[in-house]
């Protein structure tokens, strides 16, 4: 105990951010959380919850911390996930090792992580129990209570964690302050679905594999993400009344396939260095050539520069997870430079996963994952001469559960190091 409970926080965000941070600072400060939504978790824990257990997944803690100690923060934080009611499963070092090898030799990275799936169905159970937790220890939530501006009120320290969707506010938020921000790098690629036996081995070792890829025409990196093994594809609004495609895994309702995103990076400079437009812009045009339904095409149909039609996808071993959808031409919306990395990278993969790379393979796009404008701040996640912290994905200090819930717990040790100077 620090002995000064009269420090007041406040924490705008009830995402893994804002909630690791109160789990933190509870107990040594008088700790409210506001959260506009009537839910806790944000989007990450609120759809489909997959935990990855590593410090440079989903952002790099070594910005902030030592590589030992973002090894130790890692294993707290699976510690805490497991008493809310996450599962925890061992790790197989061989078949991990087996597997990197297997991809060094196709010319890939595969990244070793110890993983965990919370499941769609599960997470409500799971945020339960957390929200209890912190109420145990003397947090304070407010939900449906929306933060229009930063104000510091009658706290002393206020952390920020709005979440993706909430970085926009925070920059226009910052802005009087004369903060500096930058463009983070987008990932624009597809969602790919094929039968769960051509995965179904890989599964069996990593339940969301990490590959990284440079691709063969344009050496640009590429990454598989988010993989729902059993899953469905799904519908997913993005800002500004435009949509894209992600997955999910329920724990007992399950399908013949699996999906996962397949990603190329996109880096600008200057004339544009906007990511975030000329994501919109892909997801705009593919949205209208959908007719505000996701396009849906066949691998083979890709390779050949032709649309398809529903009796060409029927004739796919694949049948598809979502049908709501507009058979096309992915091309017709895509960069050509993307579509060629798109196909490099999936015939890359073909030699760590036979059949990933089938004629029959389905693909959906849009497929973009837009990363937060970064704010600029100290190590600690503090924004320079003003009693603000920033973190999470809204921050652009992260990419994920796990390391939105890292930056958290950077940020409120910020200020208990800061208060007890």
């Amino acid at each position: 105990m620090y002995g000064h409970l009269a420090k007041r926080v406040n924490i705008i965000g009830a995402g893994p951010a804002g909630l690791f941070a109160a789990y933190e600072l509870a107990g040594d400060f008088n700790v409210t959380i506001f959260e506009e939504k009537g839910y806790v978790g944000g989007s990450g824990l609120h759809s489909d919850g997959k935990l990855n257990y590593h410090p440079e997944i989903g952002g790099n803690l070594t910005d902030f911390l030592f590589p030992q100690d973002a090894r130790m923060l890692i294993y707290e934080i699976q510690e805490i996930f497991t008493r809310c009611g996450a599962p925890l499963s061992t790790f197989d070092v061989h078949s991990h090792y087996m597997l990197e090898s297997r991809a060094s030799r196709a010319g890939i990275k595969y990244i070793p992580i110890h993983q965990e799936h919370i499941g769609s169905d599960h997470l409500p159970e799971v945020m339960k129990h957390f929200q209890e937790l912190l109420l145990s220890k003397g947090v304070k939530i407010e939900l449906n209570t929306r933060k229009d501006y930063l104000s510091l009120g009658n706290t002393d320290h206020l952390i920020v964690a709005p979440g993706r969707a909430g970085n926009e506010w925070l920059v226009r938020q910052l802005a009087p302050l004369g903060i500096k921000v930058h463009h983070n790098p987008i990932d624009v690629g597809v969602r790919v679905e094929v039968p769960n036996s051509v995965m179904q081995d890989i599964i069996d070792i990593a339940w969301d594999p990490k590959f990284h890829i440079y691709s063969d025409t344009y050496d640009d990196f590429m990454r598989t993400f988010c993989t729902c093994p059993s899953g469905f594809v799904v519908r997913e609004k993005y800002e500004d009344g435009i949509f894209g495609v992600n997955g999910h895994s329920m724990r007992k309702k399950l399908s013949n396939n699996t999906n996962f995103a397949f990603l190329s990076r996109v880096n600008l400079t200057e004339p544009l260095e906007n990511t975030y437009e000329y994501g919109k812009k892909i997801a705009q045009l593919a949205n209208t050539l959908g007719g505000k339904k996701p396009i849906i095409q066949r691998l083979r149909d890709l390779r050949h520069n032709r649309r398809s039609r529903w009796d060409r996808i029927d004739k796919s071993y694949v049948s598809p997870t979502l049908r709501d959808a507009t058979p096309g031409d992915i091309s017709m919306a895509y960069p050509r430079r993307i579509v060629q990395n798109i196909l490099d990278g999936l015939d890359k993969l073909s030699g760590v996963i036979p059949g990933i790379n089938s004629n029959s393979t389905i693909l959906y796009a849009p497929e973009i994952k837009f990363y937060s404008m970064r704010i600029e701040t100290d190590k600690n996640l503090k924004i320079e001469d003003h009693p603000i912290y920033v973190c999470g994905d809204g921050a652009g200090v992260s990419r994920g559960i796990v390391g939105a819930a890292a930056t958290g717990i950077i940020a409120a040790r910020g200020i208990k190091n800061e208060t007890t100077l």
